[in-house]
């Protein structure tokens, strides 16, 4: 079996806010279906992100709530401060800061994107 393709798929109530969050955060676009329950998050051309439409999502409560986070995402960036600020303005609420944000180690802050997802802003060495 070859595996073409990989999309992570986030079910939001709100499409339009979750696939403008996303696109707005990644440097992508967002690319609407025709039956209005799926957007497609294009990135330099290729899709890297579904958003489908769940009216009864109920988002995960970060870290330990009654409604646990079953995945999320990591977003490996070079520049953490910008990345933050950019990130709440797109509608993105903290969840949990780093201890030493500014330290040349591996440092991750954890957010929740308009739907309620938990994702975070990574910044350090990559793994392997």
């Amino acid at each position: 079996m070859r595996v073409s393709r990989l999309i992570h798929v986030l079910d939001a109530p709100d499409l339009e806010a979750e696939s403008t969050f996303w696109a707005g955060l990644l440097d992508g676009t967002v690319d609407a279906d025709d039956d209005e329950d799926w957007h497609s998050i294009i990135v330099d051309g290729q899709w890297r992100l579904g958003i489908q439409l769940a009216p009864n999502h109920v988002p995960p409560q970060w870290p330990d709530g009654p409604q646990q986070q079953q995945v999320h995402l990591d977003v490996w960036v070079d520049d953490l401060a910008a990345a933050h600020d950019r990130a709440l303005s797109l509608g993105a609420t903290l969840l949990k800061a780093a201890d030493d944000p500014a330290t040349t180690g591996e440092v991750f802050q954890v957010y929740a994107d308009p739907a309620g997802h938990p994702f975070c802003l990574c910044r350090g060495p990559l793994p392997g």
